[in-house]
């Protein structure tokens, strides 16, 4: 298949010159029926801050389809293998034959979730750019012993690495994903650029009367005393809630008023189950899904955010508590030091006490002292002021005219 030329210029009425065009994008973004939180997140906001800024240059057309559902109406398959196999089928095979019929339309292309790389498979690699948020995805081929899996998902998780290998440029996230794509090849060095991702607007210090008074139903907070640690993010092995549920026992034992709420999905059965061994269950709150607005009004309204996990690409919780004015005890991982900053206070992964203490000693400064809770909520909130999508997207239009330039906008063959 050939690729058309896409040499072009703006021609005014009359047939005059007027300088270079804008750079056709289409940013190719996840399925929404996916529900996956953070990457609607990067795919809306890049669009959006791509388009507002008319001196970026660039046309920018989101792209992704519907979701067709097959299995998913055989209730006879049950619940979890029909979602599954429609899913499969989507990715694989639906998404690539949608998009095939897109080719035509746009100088570049931008996956910005790396789990959808096997689309870079139809489309014109020279010009195409991945957003790698970390490298999960591709853990059973690279550390298969870490994480085992069937041959049929070695084989799926193949595909995907293959196209991603295939791409012009790849953006990481930070810099601790950069050098976990060079430790393992995934990419040269002159071919990644870090950019961070931003912090929604919707985040904010500033109050907001409403939503502020529905997170504080939510949360069943009478006082503005009233200790809430908050933990958001997805239940997955890697967020490390049992280590979370650990180390909320063990502050409870301290101070038996502390209460926990959870953004991000219900804890699983074994996490439960540890909760109710460790006596905590029903100190726990599982709120629903919140619209930006609210999480920040329920980041305003926690104490501390805590942040337990092992392994990170970047750790947008972090930046948006940062922003709304709350406080972060953190896994001392270095992608998270990179993001926080001196906006967080770090602990090893794996040691309780040094958790419980921290976060002790950061809420008896806010009910005692105050200042050293406050001046953690300074430096948060400074320290969030580097992530702006408007600087996300200038970054990455420029990446879209490297690419440009270095390809010649040529016609190259898929």
């Amino acid at each position: 298949m050939t690729v058309p030329d896409v040499h072009h210029s703006a021609v005014s009425k009359t047939g005059e010159l007027l300088g270079p065009a804008p750079v056709r994008a289409g940013v190719i973004c996840d399925y929404v029926e996916e529900q996956w939180p953070s990457m609607d997140l990067v795919g809306d906001m890049l669009c959006q801050s791509l388009a507002q800024d008319s001196s970026i240059g660039v046309e920018v057309t989101q792209l992704r389809p519907t979701r067709r559902r097959r299995f998913s109406r055989l209730p006879l398959l049950g619940e979890a293998v029909s979602t599954n196999a429609d899913r499969l089928l989507s990715r694989f095979w639906d998404y690539p034959h949608w998009l095939a019929k897109e080719v035509s339309r746009f100088d570049v292309f931008h996956i910005v979730d790396h789990s959808y790389s096997h689309l870079l498979h139809g489309l014109p690699a020279g010009r195409t750019v991945v957003t790698c948020h970390d490298l999960d995805t591709f853990r059973c081929l690279l550390e298969p012993t870490r994480e085992p899996r069937p041959g049929w998902f070695r084989f799926m998780t193949a595909r995907i690495l293959d196209g991603f290998r295939k791409a012009a440029y790849v953006i990481a996230v930070s810099e601790a994903t950069r050098a976990e794509l060079l430790h393992y090849g995934l990419a040269p060095a002159d071919r990644i650029r870090v950019i961070p991702n931003g912090v929604h607007p919707a985040y904010t210090q500033l109050a907001d009367p409403i939503e502020d008074a529905e997170a504080r139903r939510l949360l069943a907070a009478d006082s503005p005393q009233d200790v809430w640690l908050l933990n958001v993010g997805s239940n997955a092995p890697r967020k490390r809630l049992d280590l979370l549920l650990q180390v909320f026992a063990a502050v409870r034992r301290e101070a038996p008023g502390v209460r926990l709420a959870r953004v991000g999905g219900p804890l699983t059965e074994q996490q439960r189950q540890t909760a109710r061994q460790l006596g905590v269950e029903d100190a726990i709150v599982t709120l629903p899904f919140l619209s930006f607005a609210r999480l920040a009004a329920v980041y305003r309204r926690a104490t501390l955010l805590l942040h337990t996990a092992d392994a990170e690409g970047f750790g947008l919780p972090l930046v948006e508590a940062m922003a709304c004015g709350c406080p972060i005890v953190a896994s001392d991982l270095p992608v998270l030091r990179e993001v926080a900053g001196p906006g967080a206070v770090f602990c090893p992964v794996g040691e309780i006490s040094a958790w419980a203490e921290s976060i002790q000693l950061l809420v008896n400064g806010r009910e005692k002292e105050n200042s050293r809770w406050k001046a953690q909520q300074q430096l948060g909130i400074r320290r969030s002021a580097l992530y702006q999508w408007t600087t996300s997207a200038r970054e990455t239009a420029q990446v879209y005219r490297e690419i440009l330039g270095e390809s010649g906008r040529d016609s190259a063959g898929i």
